[in-house]
């Protein structure tokens, strides 16, 4: 299962760190990723990470102010995946769900490819 949590109310040009503690499965050997959500819409890829190579994606709208990175423990097989959010934005205002996915070569952007969600964390950027 995924844990998610971070979320909260920051201002414009804030910065907010969000977490994603899985476990239950060996999710050292699944690639993680971050979605978000914002009314009446679809999910949408913010930022993925490679279970093994550290190869990092990022969505257009969001390079250069977030940073996705994760902690696999080997004791264990469980992660913990991080998304930190600087220089946050209104736009930036969603649920913020994290995902995780056994896949090989690349890290999808797709929803579809990934199995198992978090439970979801709002974030607002609000004056």
């Amino acid at each position: 299962q995924l844990q998610a949590s971070g979320g909260g109310l920051v201002q414009p040009d804030g910065s907010l760190t969000l977490s994603c503690t899985a476990s239950g499965r060996p999710f050292s050997f699944y690639n993680m990723a971050w979605f978000r959500q914002y009314p009446g819409k679809e999910q949408e890829f913010v930022a993925g990470v490679h279970w093994n190579d550290g190869r990092t994606a990022y969505a257009d709208s969001v390079k250069g102010r977030f940073t996705i990175s994760r902690y696999n423990d080997n004791n264990n097989a469980n992660s913990t995946v991080y998304l930190r959010m600087n220089n946050l934005k209104p736009e930036d205002t969603a649920i913020y769900y994290c995902a995780a996915a056994v896949q090989v070569g690349i890290i999808y952007t797709n929803v579809a490819t990934y199995a198992s969600w978090g439970q979801g964390t709002l974030v607002t950027v609000s004056s």
